[in-house]
């Protein structure tokens, strides 16, 4: 496990936060959609938003780890014995395969739709939001996970 590419791959929510919230973005709808206001947004604390949204974001980029290298299964199959001749045979033929940028982005895409959206699109319903307000964070989310998976994938070697 790479930890500075999980801590790189953490900025990629920010990052893509800080473009797809902007006004001339998506910024103006979602405000809109969410009920936010520039007062609401003015009487925050955003160090301690951002700080919190930083560690949340190191948390996911923790699990997907294993979500994008499929390697890390292999890994729990021989319960942590690295010294075991398979596992080596086994990473000296596979641990390369299906490391690329693309396949990261493939699983992240997936997570995206299969976690991030099932579990914003039911807190939202519930919040009586409306489509947009899904569509806008759920969007959000897929991308940014697309983005750290593909990052993940890639550089965790």
């Amino acid at each position: 496990m790479n930890f500075v590419i999980l801590l790189v791959a953490a900025l990629i929510p920010l990052a893509v936060g800080f473009i797809w919230y902007n006004p001339k973005v998506l910024g103006n709808a979602w405000m809109a959609a969410s009920g936010m206001t520039d007062e609401k947004i003015k009487g925050s604390n955003m160090a301690a938003i951002f700080g919190l949204s930083f560690l949340f974001a190191i948390l996911l980029s923790f699990a997907m780890h294993p979500m994008v290298i499929h390697q890390m299964g292999v890994y729990s199959i021989f319960e942590g014995d690295v010294t075991n001749l398979d596992y080596s045979s086994f990473m000296e033929k596979y641990g390369e395969s299906f490391r690329t940028f693309k396949h990261g982005v493939f699983h992240g895409v997936i997570g995206g739709f299969a976690l991030a959206l099932p579990i914003l699109g039911t807190n939202a319903l519930f919040e009586r939001k409306g489509f947009k307000y899904i569509a806008i964070n759920a969007g959000y989310w897929i991308v940014s996970m697309a983005l750290m998976g593909g990052v993940i994938c890639q550089f965790s070697k």
